[in-house]
């Protein structure tokens, strides 16, 4: 396997591997600055990957911050890895996260974020959302580079195989038909609907966002408003119906 770096937004960079036993992209984030930030690590085994790509943008060593949305291993399966090359990195998760996996499976001690607090890279800011359960599970939690709008949204928009780096129409089209497609696949209730998911994504789409950096697939480049708004009437009419 060998990772494809586009540069998304300005200086973000989109590391994308294409997995064949998953047939989807695997894709990191890379916000070039003068702290350094990495938005997944992917999985342990794919990590001499994941560094050959962000070595092409900077030095691996200097990285100082490592986020991801949720304990999951194509999130952050890598970290301990990563916090051996990067000497001054720390894991960057919600509280509850940092409290119930992370201190725990890390080398290292995870600077846990409230929600709205805001990570100073630099020229760029950061600021953590606490989303529980949305993608998954009750650690999720999402981050909005201020600068340029870019929401490193972790599975939203899913979309299989192993499409362009970045477009700007069709996404929510795209995630329409693999959450459709998915209801009829082996893990049809991975996107949990609760009587807080609209208002978790309506909260996002208040951000405004001009990219949306999606893990699995395209990212968008546009309307982000909109595309989160049409994505949530999609949730809601494909999952919200199922909901327990």
């Amino acid at each position: 396997m060998k990772s494809n770096v586009t540069e998304i937004a300005t200086d973000v960079y989109r590391i994308s591997t294409f997995h064949p036993d998953y047939g989807i992209q695997f894709n990191q984030f890379l916000v070039e600055d003068d702290e350094p930030f990495l938005m997944h690590t992917g999985f342990k085994r794919t990590f001499p990957v994941t560094l050959e790509g962000v070595a092409n943008v900077l030095d691996p060593a200097t990285v100082r911050w490592i986020g991801f949305s949720h304990f999951e291993s194509d999130e952050c399966g890598a970290l301990n890895e990563w916090l051996k090359v990067a000497p001054q990195a720390q894991p960057v998760c919600s509280v509850v996260g940092a409290l119930v996996n992370v201190n725990d499976f890390a080398d290292r001690a995870a600077r846990a974020l409230n929600d709205n607090e805001v990570l100073e890279l630099g020229r760029h800011r950061l600021r953590f959302l606490s989303t529980p359960h949305v993608p998954h599970g009750w650690d999720a939690g999402l981050f909005f580079e201020e600068s340029d709008r870019t929401l490193l949204c972790s599975d939203l928009f899913f979309q299989p195989g192993d499409p362009e780096p970045l477009i700007e129409a069709d996404v929510v089209a795209r995630a329409r038909e693999a959450i459709i497609a998915g209801l009829n696949g082996p893990m049809p209730k991975d996107l949990p609907y609760t009587h807080y998911t609209e208002k978790t994504l309506h909260r996002l789409a208040a951000l405004d966002p001009r990219t949306l950096a999606t893990m699995h697939g395209s990212s968008f480049r546009g309307d982000g408003r909109t595309a989160i708004i049409e994505l949530a009437a999609i949730i809601r009419e494909t999952l919200g119906q199922s909901a327990v």
